[in-house]
Parts: C-alpha cells; structure tokens; sequence
C-alpha cells in the first residue's frame, strides 16, 4: 500500500492508501521521492476546469525518484529519473503519490548535478521556461537586442525564467502583480519590476516598441498588450493561461513589426528538446537563486494548497511536495 492523492470525480479529491495492485500499466515503476504543485495541479485537483479524462485519477503532472522495477531496456532498478508532461496527472496517473507506473520513454534521466528535489524545485515551471528561453535563441534574440519581459513574474515559470535569463547576460523587466515582492525578483535577476496592471487590461493594438521578446504565462489581454510592444523583428514565448484562455489582439504588429508569437508546449515536446532542456538546467541554474523560490510540502498539504494556488494565495515561486513524508 502506498499513500496517493486521487480526484474520484470533478472537485473530490482525497489522501488515500492505494495498493500497488492498483497502478496503471507501464513498464517502469517509480520510488516517488518528490513531486510539485502546479497552476494545471491546481485545476485537476480542484475540477475548476475539467481537464480529466478518466476517474479515479492521481494528479501531478511531474515527479523525480528511483527506479524500483523496469521491464524496459533502457532502466534499471536504482536509476534516478525524472518525468515532466505526456498527459500523467490527467489521463494517466500521476506524481502526487509515493509511487507511480509509467512507460519508459517517458522518462529522462536525472542530471548527475542534481538531486531529486533540485529537480522538482525546478520541475515542470523551470523545464518549461527553459523551453521558452530556447524558443527565444532560435528565433535570435541576443542579450544585447534589448530587455527581455517576464510576466507572471512570482509564478514558478516567472522566477525560473527570470533567473536563467539573467544568468545568460539578459537585461530582464518582470511583471507582477505582487509589487511588495520586487526585491524578491531583484535577486533572481530582475533589472526591473513593473506593475501587471500596466498590462492586464485591454489596449491598444499598437504600443509603443519596449522589448526585445517576452516569456507570457498569463494569456488574454496581458498577451494582447505584450504584443503591442515588443520590438520590430522580436518574438514572443507563450506558455501560460493563468489570466485567461481568449486573446483579443489584431495582425497588425504580426505585420508591422515582424512579430513571431510562439506557443510553447511542454506536455509532449519531443524527448530530444527534454534532454537539452534538462542539461541546461542543470548547468546554468544556480542552485541558490532555486533555493530561494521553494516551499516544501508534505502530501497532506497538497490538496489545500491547490485551492491556494488558483486563488493567488499561494507562497511565491516553487511549491515541492516532499510525498515520503
């Protein structure tokens, strides 16, 4: 028997003792060490939106162990690795549990570097802002082209990404609308800090030229003003929805300014992009600045903390739940 969060149905979601009889097929099974509370975590445990296809469901969309059986070539019993995406916490079960049973091409090694709670103190925000900071290369922008905007700075893909972006020689202009915590954004990097009510009402579609790109967490009309914004030939990294799912913008600074705007998906990225993401991580992270953004938690405490989370009450930055405990 093993200790795991499972939503019965839309908004009833319960600490239960599950036997292992019960996990689902897969090739590798999985210690849980660690596991993260996410804004989709959220969603899944509180059914705000219904986003599971099949109950009962265990939610978490990402953990970090140790192998404990493997009928797949490429895993062995004691090998540490880490799983981010391919729908487990909504149609396949998922990391808010001690252990889980997954497909073996799922999972990507732990970085030598980093522990098991290095890793989730990353997790899914910090692979995914990674994501967006090499969708941001490949179109070209350069730390000398100009500041870099972060919205949904406090958010765990806000705080990773404005960390590595700094790291990595960007200038860095972070949005939130926690303006108490602009120290706090200061010390992962941030040049500066702007309010997201200068954003996240309607405007114009066309603004004066202020950034170079931008990485957006927050969607709607936060995404419609980012993209008024930014410069002639600059682009735009899209990862988030935490305003709202709509976008009311028109083609004009497409067309105009030569604007790239780049949904960036971390759910079924192609295994190659998760490796390069995940070894960058682990070598231009610094390890202090990551401590700073964590709160760790039991997994008792993950089901309230969801309702905190999509209620903006939640502690800044990365929320790790620690499931041994």
């Amino acid at each position: 028997m093993f200790k795991a969060i499972q939503v019965l149905s839309e908004g009833n979601a319960k600490l239960a003792l599950v036997d292992e009889s019960e996990l689902p097929e897969g090739d590798v099974t999985v210690a849980i060490e660690y596991s993260t509370i996410n804004y989709k975590d959220g969603l899944l445990i509180t059914g705000r939106i219904p986003l599971i296809r099949k109950f009962p469901m265990v939610p978490g969309i990402d953990f970090a162990g140790v192998v404990i059986e493997s009928h797949h070539p490429e895993w062995r019993v004691g090998d540490k690795v880490l799983l981010n995406g391919y729908g487990v916490g909504e149609e396949h079960w998922g990391g808010l549990a001690q252990k889980a049973r997954v497909k073996g091409e799922w999972l990507v090694p732990l970085p030598g570097n980093l522990t098991t709670r290095q890793a989730m103190a990353i997790g899914t925000a910090g692979y995914a802002a990674m994501l967006c900071i090499m969708t941001l290369e490949r179109h070209g922008i350069k730390p000398g082209d100009g500041d870099v905007l972060v919205t949904g700075a406090n958010g765990g893909v806000g705080s990773i990404a404005i960390a590595l972006l700094a790291r990595l020689g960007y200038r860095v202009v972070a949005s939130t609308g926690r303006p108490k915590e602009a120290t706090y954004l200061k010390s992962l990097g941030a040049a500066e800090v702007i309010s997201r009510e200068s954003l996240s009402s309607p405007g114009a579609p066309m603004a004066a030229e202020r950034w170079a790109g931008a990485i957006d967490t927050a969607g709607s009309h936060t995404l419609a003003n980012v993209c008024a914004s930014v410069r002639y030939g600059g682009a735009i990294a899209a990862t988030g929805l935490a305003q709202g799912m709509d976008l009311n913008t028109t083609v004009l600074p497409f067309v105009l300014r030569n604007l790239a705007l780049y949904g960036v998906d971390s759910v079924k990225a192609p295994m190659s992009l998760r490796r390069e993401a995940w070894t960058r991580l682990a070598n231009d992270l610094e390890i202090s600045k990551l401590e700073s953004m964590v709160t760790v938690i039991s997994l008792d405490e993950a089901i309230p903390m969801a309702t905190q989370l999509l209620d903006g009450k939640a502690p800044r930055g990365r929320i790790v739940v620690s499931v041994q405990d």
